[in-house]
């Protein structure tokens, strides 16, 4: 099939654009014909602020440039990633102008919370869910800091909520987790249109069942506060004191960096590391040899793409009893779990993790790579999207 990709890129390179770009190249290999309909955010510099908001909310430009595409081209389908801000809604409606249905991945919460993360002041925040108008958001500047920019992400939401894009201009919802699925429902999209089709890896990192680990756990992510990182140094501090010799290597950068080696400056934390960003190849052998990943966050993840690269490696994964991450890890099978903000219940965990026997220990490596054999491999991905696809097409079919 023909299958036309949209997607706005984000300014500083995240998990969202990497996601569309794998997909992409998945369904090329399948063979697949794919079009690519791509904005940079780091272009909103040349628009001035009535005009960036007028395009947030209904971009003209995308909706004339998309159904020139679609008619010239005739995809199948539309599958959009991230709208926000230069696509705009209006990419919807070319499609449903040319016939075509749309699909949506939801890779956040920005339909539900301005600031996409149900995060504020160090904690899980819903002041929002369920509200048309998310007042709370202005006031709390939820966006970017900014009453200005939060507003207009406030107002774009809630329109199109008034008008019905949300409800009717969508065919599917991708969602990655039924966590993820249970809270848009929650906060009033239809159930009916609402699938899950969780993140991949792409590329088979390979496991070896014998495989020697180290004494050493990793953390693969943001340097930032609702990642949880701070936590996991309160931890290996308290690990320390009980002269448990398994150091810990940090992967990653973020705002939190200078923060982060003042914490292990005055805490003298000799078994924490900090290796800075990695390229992918790095990080999946790093996962190989560590005992464990640990996954601290803070906030409702919708998903966990460096827990699935840990069970490809076959590596367990110690995280946060919140939301997703609690669907994703088996507490006892693939790793364990440990309650959210509580250093020394990662400890803990982390410590049990350290003491398991080698038979134990070989069990769960082994579940942690069944896990991701049966649900997060490459063709799991495609398999998923093709019948999502076909089922769309079906209906539209039937509708007309």
């Amino acid at each position: 099939m023909t299958i036309a990709l949209a997607h706005n890129y984000y300014q500083h390179r995240g998990g969202e654009d990497t996601v569309f770009e794998t997909e992409g190249t998945l369904l090329e290999q399948h063979g697949h014909r794919v079009l690519r309909y791509t904005m940079h955010n780091d272009t909103v510099q040349q628009y001035s602020a009535i005009s960036l908001a007028s395009r947030t909310v209904w971009n003209r430009d995308s909706y004339a440039r998309l159904l020139a595409l679609f008619q010239q081209e005739r995809p199948d389908i539309l599958h959009c990633h991230n709208t926000l801000p230069l696509l705009s809604p209006s990419v919807y409606a070319a499609a449903r102008a040319a016939g075509i249905p749309v699909i949506q991945t939801l890779h956040n919460y920005r339909l539900l919370c301005p600031n996409a993360l149900f995060f504020r002041n160090g904690h899980v925040c819903e002041d929002c869910l369920g509200k048309k108008v998310a007042l709370p958001a202005i006031l709390h500047r939820c966006y970017r800091g900014s009453i200005a920019a939060s507003a207009l992400v406030t107002a774009t939401t809630a329109l199109h909520h008034f008008i019905g894009t949300w409800e009717h201009a969508i065919d599917r919802y991708i969602v990655l987790t039924e966590f993820a699925r249970a809270k848009f429902i929650e906060g009033g999209l239809p159930q009916e249109k609402i699938v899950v089709k969780p993140n991949c890896v792409a590329i088979d990192p390979g496991f070896q069942t014998a495989q020697h680990t180290m004494p050493n756990a990793l953390y693969v992510g943001r340097l930032s506060e609702e990642k949880g990182v701070m936590l996991a140094l309160e931890a290996w501090h308290i690990l320390q004191s009980r002269n448990v010799p398994i150091s810990l290597y940090i992967i990653g950068d973020g705002p939190l960096e200078p923060n982060v080696r003042e914490y292990i400056r005055v805490h003298q934390l000799r078994t924490v590391h900090l290796l800075g960003r990695r390229a992918l190849h790095d990080v999946l052998q790093s996962m190989k040899a560590a005992r464990c990943v640990i996954f601290p966050s803070l906030l409702y993840e919708t998903f966990g793409k460096a827990m699935i690269e840990a069970f490809a490696c076959g590596t367990p994964v110690i995280a946060s009893r919140l939301g997703a991450l609690q669907e994703i890890v088996s507490d006892g099978i693939t790793g364990y779990l440990f309650e959210r903000g509580n250093a020394i219940s990662l400890a803990d965990a982390v410590q049990h993790m350290y003491s398991l026997p080698d038979e134990q220990y070989a069990a769960m490596r082994s579940a942690a790579r069944f896990e991701y054999e049966h649900h997060y491999t490459a063709e799991a991905t495609v398999r998923a999207l093709e019948r999502i696809y076909e089922e769309c097409i079906a209906q539209r079919s039937l509708r007309h």
